[in-house]
């Protein structure tokens, strides 16, 4: 046998340039982001109604009317106040306020054909034919006028200058504290 000589196999290292390390990638923006947490979102909520679907399949319904659950209370029914001012002509005016919110405010004449009355007109219905009565009511009515509003020729022109009934209700009301206080 014959002996060879092995050389050992030399070995060169190559020669290694020194390397960079790789750039860390660019953060994504405030758009893509957001793309992603909403498509994040999608998934989940999807995935979670599709289980809902799966876990609530077995249980029977019912389909509703909505007559039976929607409902408007009724208005209450307008109850006649008391007489809490003991002098008539007070209390004649706070009769005539309360007809005036419970049958309605109009304009142009005594009393509408749906039952709304002027402020004259709620007067007269709650005097009951008592013209002495009913006079007394209208100059106080007049008077709590005048103390608001210059000018006011009249408690039927004061009646029909208005749009609405808030301020000739607020007046009446108004005058029968009037009426009170002077012992009418």
């Amino acid at each position: 046998m014959s002996h060879a000589l092995l050389s050992p196999a030399t070995h060169h290292p190559t020669p290694t340039t020194p390397t960079t390390p790789a750039a860390p990638p660019p953060e994504p923006s405030l758009e893509e982001r957001l793309t992603l947490v909403t498509a994040a979102m999608t998934t989940r909520l999807d995935e979670a109604a599709v289980a809902y679907e799966v876990n609530t399949a077995h249980i029977p319904t019912n389909l509703l009317d909505l007559d039976d659950i929607v409902t408007v209370p009724l208005p209450p029914t307008p109850q006649p106040p008391p007489d809490s001012y003991p002098t008539p002509v007070a209390a004649l005016l706070q009769r005539a306020h309360h007809r005036l919110l419970t049958s309605g405010w109009c304009t142009g004449a005594l009393t509408h054909e749906d039952g709304a009355h002027c402020m004259l007109g709620a007067i007269r219905a709650e005097a009951r034919g008592d013209s002495g009565l009913e006079a007394s009511a209208a100059s106080v009515l007049l008077d709590a006028i005048r103390r608001k509003f210059t000018g006011v020729d009249s408690v039927p022109s004061f009646n029909d200058a208005h749009a609405t009934g808030r301020i000739p209700l607020r007046m009446v009301d108004q005058a029968a504290g009037l009426a009170d206080a002077r012992g009418m």
